[in-house]
């Protein structure tokens, strides 16, 4: 029996409230159609979790399976399987949505041919599409030229708009509130699995209330202990707190494809002369770095000014990591603009409406004094004359030598 390629869910259900506004989203595809125009390019087929989101507000689930949102100088047009029935349809800024059933292998390209029609030129993301899908792309349109519109798309999303910047403050403040969850949670002998459960359950609860018809998923906490501290993305584990142990709290806030983190330094009960003064200098590195974080400033030259701080105490060789990164359509499994890092080796200079971080980090080994990872983050918005700290929870060692007896464990 022949099943059918392409299934309909268009209307099935009522469309969802967007994230952002209908001119906020028409901005960002008449900028991609701006770009397109100036380069010949007919239509782009985005692929990437980053951009299929920024360009429609729909987060697709790929579990093995190809998604995407088709742009032309007219329409764009989800692409998404049969399994997520009208969601997709649901969350597709304008509406435009076409569902590939799994009943043939190529049923994704099915879906994309009416289309491509008269595409000569295609854009598509050449940092993100798989070997594979590409060679069936030219497999299947031979006739099209495939070129490169991921390197304009990420410079385009590092410049945030008024929403952007006001959807992610609203953020901020809820990993504030993750932050306060972990520090109550903490007591010695507590897992750490249970401090992270505390402060994301805390999140969510907070997240529907402030968007009561948003998505919740992927919000999450990374709470470290001990050894556990030495890497800033070291999974959570049931390693009970000691006293004395250096520890770090990792609250992560997720709504609607953009994330936001706040990451301190904490110390159970008590911190040695040693891990006071890594700590101390930590922030130090920290502090410096917001100040430097203004318009016109050049990443690279403030990693090396910061890098001069850790040096000058014979520490830089312990620095883990870059000192912080843009903002904006994020999360633990993709997206990042990635020519926006405050490393050695970005030349990229800061501008009004880019959100980036500032997290210095540094990692002294087992068996030396001040073992233990030390990092501070805050997320920081670039404005006319200077920046502004959106992140508003305390650091070092007069506020996060936690102390007090867990409400929530």
């Amino acid at each position: 029996m022949e099943r059918e390629r392409l299934q309909n869910y268009v209307g099935n259900g009522d469309k969802a409230p967007g994230t952002f506004s209908d001119v906020e989203m028409q901005r960002r595809l008449d900028a991609i159609r701006a770009h397109m125009a100036k380069e010949s390019i007919d239509a782009a087929l985005f692929t990437s979790y980053h951009c299929v989101n920024y360009y429609s507000d729909f987060i697709y689930c790929q579990f093995g399976r190809r998604y995407g949102f088709l742009v032309d100088h007219n329409i764009a047009t989800s692409i998404s399987a049969g399994i997520d029935g009208g969601q997709p349809w649901r969350r597709t800024f304008g509406g435009k949505n076409i569902t590939y059933t799994d009943w043939q292998k190529d049923n994704y390209f099915h879906a994309i041919r009416p289309l491509i029609g008269g595409v000569k030129r295609l854009g598509i993301e050449f940092d993100h599409i798989t070997i594979d899908t590409l060679n069936l792309l030219k497999a299947e349109f031979q006739n099209v030229e495939l070129v490169d519109i991921s390197a304009a798309a990420m410079r385009l999303r590092m410049i945030k708009s008024f929403e952007e910047i006001a959807h992610t403050e609203k953020m901020t403040r809820i990993a504030d509130i993750g932050g306060t969850a972990c520090v109550e949670a903490t007591a010695v002998g507590v897992p750490e699995h249970e401090v992270a459960l505390h402060s994301t359950a805390t999140m969510v609860r907070e997240i529907a209330k402030v968007w009561p018809h948003g998505e919740l998923l992927d919000t999450w906490t990374w709470f470290q202990s001990g050894v556990n501290t030495d890497g800033a993305h070291n999974p959570v584990t049931s390693r009970k707190i000691q006293r004395g142990d250096v520890l770090s709290l990792n609250c992560f806030p997720m709504v609607a494809g953009y994330y936001v983190a706040l990451e301190r330094t904490l110390f159970a009960e008590h911190a040695s002369d040693e891990h006071i003064k890594m700590w101390e200098l930590n922030c130090k590195v920290h502090d410096r770095g917001k100040e430097l974080l203004v318009p016109g400033a050049k990443c690279s030259d403030i990693a090396k000014e910061l890098n001069e701080i850790y040096a000058e105490d014979d520490l830089l060789q312990y620095r883990s990591f870059g000192y912080g990164h843009s903002f904006g359509v994020l999360s633990h499994y993709y997206g990042r603009e990635a020519g926006l890092e405050l490393r050695e080796d970005c030349e990229k200079i800061l501008e009004k409406g880019m959100v980036v971080s500032m997290e210095p980090m540094i990692t002294i080994p087992e068996n030396m004094p001040g073992a233990g990872g030390y990092r501070e983050h805050d997320i920081i918005v670039i404005e006319d004359e200077g920046n502004r700290n959106i992140t508003n929870f305390p650091y070092g060692p007069e506020n996060l030598i936690v102390k007090s007896v867990p409400k929530a464990a």
